[in-house]
């Protein structure tokens, strides 16, 4: 991403904390305030009185340079490599647009909405369809017989493993998913400053980042056990920032420096320091009510339909009547994949001869829930962050060479 400064990196990474510690509890989830920001912009732009300024403070910039922000952060996800971005709107004929408002949005699409909900929501969905590779094939309920406009967001996110994974079978001793038969991940290699135990208030959080091809990594969250995914994943996104000091790689401590870590010496060949890292696959998906969190999203003046609340996108009175996302996310042996689509309505691994060295080996397990951070490694910029909660079950028979971790 190219920017003159980190300005919208910075607001959206603050909402994807804010948001996240409000809404991710115990359920595996996930969720992208980078789909929601631009969105936001562009109706800041339009808004007038304390709509205006919910919006501002919700964003973290004036109003005055929303749209011009908004819409230079879509070209700029849409210019990443393996990320898509696609803004879209539907409105009512008898809506009228200001042109000045219309004339600077970066449009995929500006379509009818003709009030036969049926109708317009089967051209809406092709086009979440169509801008999430099928990952996401519904627009957000966000229509009903009122509607006079939407204004909708499609991201999607992809990267390869620069080294990918192997396939296990992994028994937990500890934690929620104890004594459970889970599909597992395996890989080992050198140890480097990818895993890291960063010093957060509410004590040490593990942190693992798993390189991709694209420019794009996904960074692993355990905090310790009990802590909730909100909690883990504010501190994650503070520690992409540089909020807390951290150890790193051949630095660590031996014994058990972080969540899910242990640090020993082993024998080794070579005395090359040896990171292996156990975890599990996993699905998630999330559908988010942006209205149930309105201050957070600037949100609460704009849903009174007493009166309007955006003169500056047209001279007919609108309020906000409906705002949300649906989101989805996986992350394999190969690589990740995740989609989003924001929808905001306005209505009235033989034992070998003994090395002869001795190395240090990191074994890093996430056997317990935990978080994720989807980031855009050279800004910083957060795309997506979830919550695993639930594993996925071991079903398929052993495969020659699996490993089995217990």
């Amino acid at each position: 991403m190219v920017t003159d400064d980190a300005t919208a990196a910075r607001a959206v990474n603050a909402m994807t904390a804010n948001w996240a510690r409000e809404t991710v509890h115990g359920r595996g989830t996930v969720l992208t305030a980078a789909g929601v920001w631009p969105a936001l912009a562009l109706l800041a732009d339009g808004a007038g009185g304390p709509a205006r300024r919910e919006l501002e403070e919700a964003l973290g910039i004036g109003a005055e340079t929303a749209l011009a922000q908004g819409r230079d952060l879509l070209t700029a996800l849409g210019d990443l490599p393996g990320v898509d971005a696609a803004l879209g709107l539907w409105t009512r004929a008898e809506l009228p647009l200001r042109p000045e408002w219309l004339s600077r949005l970066p449009l995929e699409t500006h379509g009818a909405l003709t009030g036969n909900v049926e109708a317009d929501l089967e051209r809406m969905n092709a086009w979440a369809a169509r801008h999430t590779d099928g990952m996401i094939d519904k627009m957000p309920p966000v229509v009903d017989p009122n509607t006079l406009l939407v204004l909708a967001t499609a991201l999607v996110v992809r990267t390869t493993w620069r080294q990918p994974f192997g396939p296990s079978v992994t028994v937990p001793r500890h934690g929620p998913w104890a004594g459970r038969t889970l599909a597992g991940l395996f890989r080992t290699g050198r140890l480097s400053d990818e895993i890291a135990v960063a010093h957060t208030p509410d004590g040490p959080l593990t942190t693992l980042r798993v390189e991709g091809d694209s420019g794009l990594d996904v960074h692993l969250l355990l905090g310790a056990e009990g802590d909730a995914g909100g909690q883990v994943l504010s501190a994650g996104v503070a520690s992409l920032g540089g909020a807390y000091p951290t150890t790193a790689g051949e630095a660590l401590s031996l014994g058990a420096p972080g969540p899910g870590l242990t640090v020993e010496t082993v024998a080794s060949w070579d005395g090359t320091p040896v990171l292996r890292v156990e975890s599990v696959p996993f699905t998630v998906d999330g559908d988010h009510d942006l209205l149930d969190h309105a201050p957070l999203f600037g949100l609460r003046s704009a849903q009174n339909a007493s009166h309007g609340h955006f003169p500056g996108i047209s001279a007919a009175p609108l309020a906000i009547s409906a705002a949300k996302q649906s989101a989805t996310a996986t992350f394999g042996a190969l690589g990740f994949r995740a989609a989003a689509v924001t929808a905001m309505a306005a209505a009235p691994g033989g034992v070998p001869p003994t090395p002869p060295h001795r190395a240090q080996l990191v074994h890093a397990r996430f056997d317990r829930p935990f978080g994720f951070l989807a980031v855009h490694r050279a800004s910083g910029l957060v795309l997506m962050a979830g919550w695993v909660g639930e594993p996925e079950e071991y079903r398929d028979r052993l495969l020659p060479g699996m490993h089995i971790s217990r």
